[in-house]
Order: structure tokens, then C-alpha cells, then sequence
């Protein structure tokens, strides 16, 4: 079991935070601290320690790879206000919350904010291995998706300003020359920026393409401010696919 008791000083490591997979532990207790992380150690997990929110958010990056054990109650900083704290900075570190009693409005809180688990002080090495494991998990599929999010923005910052138009018409499913006539250009123009478009993404079809396009956040929709000039027919807005 792990305890929660003692309260001698414990200064954070002054190792880099790394691009591997850590248990960062974040207790005020410093027996609590030495326990979880030795447990975990034993395990085969690397850890770090600190003993104030405050010291670990000094290193914190968004890239940060690994998952997050958070103890619920510490002076100046609490563990709900650096969980609020870190989703506001873009990180988005799976946590798992400790504390020294049972307190279910908390613990929904906790839970609501996206935390992966809420245990209660002592927990058992049981609870603590499963609470890792899955955060572990979780943060290894999250991080293959930033991973191809920031493949994707790559490619479409290699887009020049012509290409970046003709992409965001034609994921909404315009024609090609529809396209051409909201840009005051001819069909083959639009037909030649598409090609170079669906190249420069490494994508295979137009299915493809809006998939990208909607984890870019672009939209799918023709927006209210571009109309299609006359002679182009509404019945031909959108096409499917």
C-alpha cells in the first residue's frame, strides 16, 4: 500500500523532461512521493518527481509523453487548479488524481476535466499499475494523433496561397468549375492547383482529403460570404462522394 505521511523538503529533479514515456508525480508529501515513484520504479516505469505543482510546471511542455499522477490536496496550487492549468497551456497529459480522502464532488470534477482516475490514499499497487497502465495507453494513442496532425499542418503549410484556396473549396464538395468562377480563373487552372494539392497532401482521393481537411479544423461547408456567380446552378453546390 501507499501511505501519506511525513513532511520533510523534497526538491524536483534537475534532469530535462524527457520525450519518453514518464509517470510524472506530483505530491507535497515527500513519503508519499518517495513511495509511488520507487513502486513504480520496480515496475519498469521511469518517473520524476517533484514536490510542488509550481516546480512542475516550470519544465511542463505540450510534447510531453507519458502520464501524470497528481495528489489532490497541496498548498497554493491544488491538484484541480494544475489540471486546469495544464489544459489551458495545450497539454494534455493524462492524470491521475490521489487523494487522502474519499470526496466524490471532487473526484467528478476530476473526472469531467478528463482525468483517467481518481484514487483514494492508501491505494494498493493494483489500482496504481491499472490507473498507469491505461494512462499510458491513452497518452500512446493521443500522441500518434498529434503525431499525423502535425504531418498534415506540415503539408499544408508547403500549400501555396492559390493551393490553400483551391483546397478549402474543394473539400466542401464544389466542382471544379465552380471553383473557377469563385476565383475568377478557368477550370484546367482549378484542375492543375487541385493535382497539386492532393500530391502535396500524399492523399489518394477526395475522401481522403476532407478527412485531413477536418483535422486541420477547416470547414466543410461553403461559408455564407462566397456566392457562386450566375450560371452556375445551385442544383450542382455540392457534389457527392
Amino acid at each position: 500500500m501507499v501511505g501519506a505521511v511525513g513532511r520533510r523538503s523534497v526538491l524536483a529533479s534537475n534532469e530535462p523532461i524527457s520525450s519518453t514515456p514518464v509517470v510524472y508525480v506530483v505530491d507535497d508529501e515527500p513519503l508519499t512521493l518517495r513511495s509511488v515513484s520507487r513502486l513504480l520504479q520496480s515496475a519498469g516505469w521511469t518517473t520524476r518527481q517533484f514536490d510542488t505543482p509550481r516546480a512542475f510546471l516550470q519544465e511542463v511542455r505540450v510534447d510531453m509523453a507519458g502520464c501524470l499522477i497528481l495528489d489532490v490536496q497541496m498548498p497554493e496550487v491544488n491538484g484541480l487548479e494544475l489540471q486546469q492549468r495544464l489544459l489551458a497551456t495545450g497539454c494534455h497529459l493524462p492524470i491521475i488524481f490521489l487523494s487522502g480522502r474519499s470526496d466524490i464532488p471532487i473526484s467528478v470534477r476530476a473526472m469531467k476535466a478528463g482525468a483517467v482516475d481518481f484514487l483514494v490514499k492508501p491505494v494498493s499497487e493494483r489500482e496504481l499499475f491499472s490507473a498507469v497502465e491505461r494512462a499510458m495507453r491513452l497518452d500512446a494513442l493521443e500522441g500518434r494523433t498529434r503525431q499525423e496532425l502535425a504531418e498534415i499542418q506540415e503539408r499544408a503549410d508547403c500549400l501555396t496561397p492559390r493551393e490553400q484556396e483551391v483546397f478549402s473549396l474543394v473539400v466542401t464538395g464544389l466542382l471544379n468549375k465552380q471553383i473557377a468562377g469563385l476565383l475568377g480563373t478557368t477550370e484546367k487552372t482549378v484542375k492543375v492547383h487541385r493535382s497539386r494539392v492532393m500530391a502535396k497532401m500524399h492523399s489518394q482521393s477526395l475522401a481522403e482529403l476532407v478527412r485531413m481537411a477536418g483535422q486541420l479544423g477547416m470547414s466543410l461547408t461553403l461559408t455564407s460570404e462566397l456566392e457562386l456567380p450566375e450560371g452556375i446552378g445551385s442544383k450542382h453546390r455540392r457534389r457527392s462522394y
